[in-house]
């Protein structure tokens, strides 16, 4: 009866896999509190961009490129692409992991295509592994539904408390 009173607004311990259910009220507080910590990252106040949690496994963050991303030949910079295929795969991962800061370990990114301007999607989704190391994998896509970029990340859980992070806050 221990494994139908779990959900995956608890981290399951390293030597249990635990599916949650689609619809876990705990674990949506937990997906708005991650668009939360999102939106307080200074980093994030340079970009027209905004998270949203899919669900368990899934991110999406939709920015606007304009000129002010681009490198010397008029087109978004690498940084933009590597920064939000990163954000969006490293959310996913998040998405499974309740009590800790995620790091990413590595990640290999492939350019697809230039982008200039306009609205572009960073959709991520997570691949595997619920311990120590999630692996996860997002695409870029431009206003036209053309992808643009792709990438996959490994992350390792941090000892740095979701909790006590800045913009993470349930409820």
């Amino acid at each position: 009866m221990a494994c139908c009173a779990m959900s995956s607004i608890v981290t399951p311990p390293d030597d249990q896999t635990v599916a949650a259910p689609p619809e876990v009220p705990g674990a949506a507080l937990h997906w708005r509190a991650l668009e939360g910590l999102y939106a307080s990252a200074p980093i994030n106040t340079m970009f027209e961009s905004r998270l949203s949690v899919q669900g368990e496994g899934a991110a999406r963050i939709e920015f606007t490129i304009d000129r002010r991303v681009h490198h010397a030949a008029g087109a978004a910079h690498g940084t933009i692409y590597f920064k939000m295929l990163d954000d969006a795969a490293f959310y996913a991962a998040n998405t499974l992991v309740t009590d800790r800061f995620l790091l990413t370990t590595s990640f290999n990114l492939h350019f697809v295509r230039p982008v200039r301007s306009g609205k572009v999607v960073a959709e991520g989704r997570w691949i595997s592994g619920r311990r120590r190391v999630l692996v996860a994998e997002a695409r870029l896509v431009d206003a036209t539904g053309e992808e643009i970029g792709r990438g996959t990340g490994t992350f390792m859980r941090s000892r740095i408390a979701l909790s006590g992070l800045p913009g993470y806050r349930i409820g």
